[in-house]
């Protein structure tokens, strides 16, 4: 598509929000820490290893709040009982340390507010401008509140979000189904659809449903990183949404 860096048979595009349009990756990234970083203190005493960047990039980043506990504490051969939905935070189950989680993200949203990537508005107003339908699709439940704030609600066509998924019952990435159910709102199919993804387990859930291209977003700025999207999938990995737009390139290309 002209001016946009995606195939002229793509036709809409379903975006991540964590890490790709918002900066929220990393409030959820300090708010898992430290609820984890709490947990493992109080259950393995002198063997404790904090939870590090690479522990989200390879268990928790795009799944939802509850398998992201469960693959985690599975990495620390740990284990806790499933608990409620509405468990209160800090309940050593599932629920609870997703809860407590949440609980800690909100906080920081409200306290610091939401940063957007420097691309993310530019990029969102050329796709429109293209004539592309928008979607969105995240495991996070408060999308809604990040998109708001962000004043990106204007752009997006379509919505999946933690909520919605969870309503639907659908599995999480790396399984394609949220992504499948926001081509299916934009009416299109996935092999005319591009998704847009930072995650390892959302460019695998994208190239399991078949759809046109897909796009990696490397926030990481991590060769290792940029490589293990490729692995997943991707059939192009940026650092920046920026990248993709003509002006940009041809920047990039004189600064050479």
């Amino acid at each position: 598509m002209v001016g946009v860096g995606l195939p002229e048979s793509v036709s809409a595009v379903l975006f991540d929000l964590d890490g790709v349009l918002t900066d929220t990756a990393a409030v959820h990234r300090r708010a898992w820490k430290s609820v984890f970083d709490r947990l493992l203190a109080s259950r393995c005493g002198a063997r404790f290893r904090p939870f590090t960047e690479e522990d989200y990039l390879n268990y928790v980043d795009g799944r939802s709040r509850a398998d992201g506990v469960r693959e985690f504490l599975k990495s620390r051969t740990l284990a806790l009982p499933e608990g409620k939905p509405d468990d209160p935070p800090g309940l050593a189950t599932v629920n609870g340390i997703g809860n407590d989680k949440n609980r800690l993200l909100l906080s920081l949203i409200e306290r610091d507010g939401v940063r957007v990537f420097p691309g993310s508005a530019g990029y969102l107003t050329a796709v429109r401008a293209a004539g592309l339908r928008v979607g969105v699709v995240t495991s996070s439940a408060n999308a809604t509140a990040v998109l708001a704030a962000a004043d990106f609600t204007r752009f997006v066509d379509a919505l999946i979000d933690g909520r919605e998924i969870a309503r639907r019952g659908l599995p999480g990435k790396p399984a394609p189904d949220a992504f499948l159910a926001g081509a299916a709102e934009l009416d299109e199919p996935p092999s005319r659809t591009a998704v847009f993804e930072d995650a390892i387990a959302g460019v695998t859930a994208a190239r399991a449903g078949g759809f046109g291209f897909v796009v990696g977003v490397d926030r990481v700025r991590d060769d290792k990183h940029g490589a293990a999207l490729r692995r997943a999938g991707a059939d192009l990995v940026v650092t920046d949404l920026s990248e993709l737009t003509p002006a940009d390139r041809a920047e990039g290309e004189g600064a050479r």
